[in-house]
C-alpha cells in the first residue's frame, strides 16, 4: 500500500475553516500566525470571521485557503510524529503551492506571497463579465476539444469572432471545465448540449486557466524569481504535465504555465494510481478532491482531513491501511514548513 497526499484549491474556502483546529492545536496557531506576518494583514481574521465576500475574492481565497491546508498538515505531523512519507503529493490548481510547502520546496511566507500576487492578476486578467467558465457533463475529452477548437475559429452571425475557448479542468470522467470569453463559453456549451451533454455556467470571476490568463501568468513569473526553491523531500505531481516532479529548476516554470494551461487533475490521479498509490489524505477545507477521486479510481481509498474530529481519525486511517515503517520526515528537512514550537 503507497500514499499520497492531496491539497485543494480554490473554492474549497468556508468562512470559520480552521476554528476548531486552532482552538486544539499549537501547530495551528502557529501557522495562522505566521500567515498574519507573510502578507502584513491579518488573513486569518477573514478566514475565521468573513465576511464570506471577502474571503471569495480570489486575492484572499487563494492565500486562505494555502494557509488552512498547512495548518492541517501541521496539526496532522504535531498529533502523529510518525506520519509516513507519501510517495507523491499533488494539488489542484491553487493546491499545488500547498503541496510545494508541503514538501519543502516552496517556504511557506514565499508561498503566501506568490499566491496573493497570483490572485490578484488572475482577477485582473479580463475585465469583469467579459470572461465565463461552464462545467460540461457527459462529453468525452476528444469531442469537447474538438468543439472549443472550432468555437475558437467560429464567427458569430454578425460576422465577429467568438473568441477563445478551451478545457481548463479535467477534473474527472464526464466532468471538463471550460473558460475563455463569454461569448465563446456560451456558443461551446450550446454545442455541448448538441451532443447531448450538459453545461452548467459557474459563478467565477474570471476565466481561469485559459490563454486570456497570459497576463496573469507574466505576472507570476516575475513574483518567482524572487524566491528560492529548495529540494524535495518527496515528488509533487504538477498540473500542467500530470508528471511528478523532484527537479526545483522546474518549478517556476511549472507554475507559470500553470495559470493559462489546463489543470490535468483526472490524467494527474489515474498516474499516482498506475504507480501503485492505493490511498491517499485530502489536506485542507473541503472534501471536493475525494469525490473527484472515487469518481477517476475507484478503488482509490482517500480520507479528507480539515478539521479536530478528522485528524483524531488519521491514525486510525494509517494503521487499517498502511504498513507504517517510522519512515518519517525529519523536521529540519521541510524547509519553511512546521517545526513544532518548544513550548
Amino acid at each position: 500500500m503507497q500514499l499520497a497526499w492531496l491539497f485543494p484549491g480554490q473554492g474549497s474556502q468556508a468562512v470559520g475553516m480552521g476554528k476548531d483546529l486552532l482552538e486544539a492545536s499549537a501547530a495551528a496557531r502557529d501557522v495562522f500566525a505566521r500567515a498574519d506576518e507573510a502578507l502584513g494583514e491579518p488573513i486569518s481574521k477573514t478566514i475565521l470571521e468573513g465576511p464570506e465576500a471577502a474571503l471569495t475574492l480570489t486575492a484572499n481565497a487563494q492565500p486562505a485557503i494555502v494557509t488552512m491546508s498547512t495548518a492541517v498538515l501541521a496539526a496532522m505531523r504535531e498529533r502523529h510524529p510518525d506520519l509516513p512519507i507519501p510517495r507523491f503529493a499533488a494539488g489542484h490548481s491553487l493546491g499545488e503551492y500547498s503541496a510545494l510547502v508541503a514538501t519543502g520546496a516552496l517556504a511557506f511566507e514565499d508561498a503566501l506571497r506568490i499566491v496573493r500576487t497570483r490572485g490578484r492578476a488572475m482577477q485582473d486578467a479580463v475585465p469583469p463579465g467579459e470572461g465565463a467558465m461552464a462545467a460540461i457533463m457527459g462529453v468525452e475529452i476528444p469531442v469537447l476539444e474538438q468543439i472549443c477548437r472550432e468555437v475558437g475559429g467560429d464567427k458569430d452571425g454578425s460576422g465577429e469572432a467568438y473568441g477563445v475557448v478551451s478545457c481548463a479542468n479535467f477534473n474527472a470522467p464526464g466532468q471538463i471545465v471550460i473558460a475563455g470569453t463569454a461569448k465563446a463559453v456560451l456558443r461551446a456549451s450550446e454545442r455541448a448540449n448538441d451532443v447531448k451533454g450538459k453545461a452548467i455556467p459557474l459563478k467565477v470571476s474570471a476565466p481561469f486557466h485559459c490563454a486570456l490568463m497570459a497576463p496573469a501568468a507574466k505576472v507570476v513569473g516575475e513574483e518567482l524569481e524572487k524566491v528560492t526553491v529548495s529540494s524535495f523531500a518527496f515528488p509533487v505531481v504538477a498540473n500542467v504535465d500530470a508528471r511528478p516532479n523532484q527537479d526545483p529548476a522546474r518549478v517556476k516554470d511549472l507554475l507559470v504555465r500553470q495559470v493559462d494551461g489546463a489543470v490535468r487533475w483526472e490524467q494527474a490521479i489515474r498516474m499516482m494510481h498506475m504507480e501503485g498509490i492505493t490511498h491517499a489524505i485530502e489536506i485542507g477545507p473541503g472534501k471536493v478532491l475525494a469525490g473527484l477521486g472515487k469518481r477517476i479510481a475507484k478503488e482509490l481509498k482517500i480520507f479528507s482531513v480539515g478539521d479536530v474530529a478528522s485528524l483524531a481519525q488519521v491514525g486510525s486511517f494509517l494503521a487499517e491501511n498502511l504498513a507504517t515503517t517510522g519512515n518519517t520526515i525529519p523536521p529540519e528537512q521541510l524547509r519553511g514548513s512546521y517545526v513544532p514550537p518548544s513550548e
